[in-house]
């Protein structure tokens, strides 16, 4: 996909824990050499085709949005964004928390982004920060075997053309801004759960596995629900209904 959520809502592991794993992640991401990334590009020598075939939820879950890129669609088109899917947390109250908006999706059969039209992006030239990467990106990931490795490209093979002729100097460019997208992305997924932890720990909240369930419950059934979205260095509250896919 080309947004992720890390944290699992069932998972057993305490706040801390994850911002302390996502801060060594972040440790990791830094140390990997971008002269090994820009070599990646360059061998693999993808480029886009416009197909628009990334752009469905056939292809990718979701679309997420840094904070600047939540700001520039917010001049293209207000109606254009909505929470990420599957919220990460839910408290006592019912409250969902998620760490971020990603762009709106159809209601067609594909779950086309919002800006695909006649499978072409309408904006391709203003495109946000997880669309001009992909499918470059740098992130470690377990195959069937549980070996942890880096994962360089996003679903080689089916989407754009391979084997293109990049030029060095754009494959360094482009490892530069993976690099770049990765980092920020780390830095809002811990900001995203130090904000909760505080959260909760000044309003004596804590993570409810049961009402979690039964909100993503009504979530996915199309129902009201309450949600808190990270989004400039605070949690804003949202009421959505889903008349999309099911986030589930």
């Amino acid at each position: 996909m080309l947004g992720r959520n890390l944290m699992v809502a069932d998972s057993p592991i305490p706040l801390p824990c994850r911002i302390i794993a996502l801060m060594q992640e972040r440790n990791r991401l830094f140390s990997y050499p971008l002269d090994s990334i820009a070599g990646e590009i360059k061998t693999v020598g993808f480029r886009c085709t416009r197909c628009g075939t990334c752009c469905t939820r056939a292809m990718n879950g979701h679309i997420f949005l840094l904070d600047h890129d939540v700001t520039e669609v917010k001049k293209i088109d207000p109606g254009a964004f909505e929470p990420a899917p599957a919220p990460e947390f839910c408290d006592q109250n019912g409250m969902l928390y998620v760490s971020g908006y990603a762009l709106r999706m159809r209601n067609d059969n594909l779950g086309s982004c919002w800006f695909l039209e006649n499978g072409k992006c309408r904006i391709y030239d203003q495109r946000f920060s997880g669309c001009r990467i992909y499918p470059h990106m740098l992130r470690r990931s377990a195959d069937a075997a549980g070996l942890v490795t880096w994962r360089l490209f996003a679903k080689m093979n089916e989407h754009g053309r391979f084997n293109q002729e990049i030029p060095e100097d754009v494959c360094l460019a482009l490892a530069r801004e993976v690099k770049e997208y990765e980092n920020a992305f780390l830095i809002h997924q811990i900001s995203f759960i130090e904000t909760v932890h505080e959260y909760f720990v000044i309003n004596n909240l804590g993570h409810d596995q049961k009402m979690y369930d039964l909100q993503m419950r009504y979530l996915s059934q199309g129902e009201l629900v309450r949600i808190m979205v990270y989004h400039d260095g605070e949690l804003q509250e949202h009421r959505m209904i889903n008349k999309n896919l099911p986030f589930m």
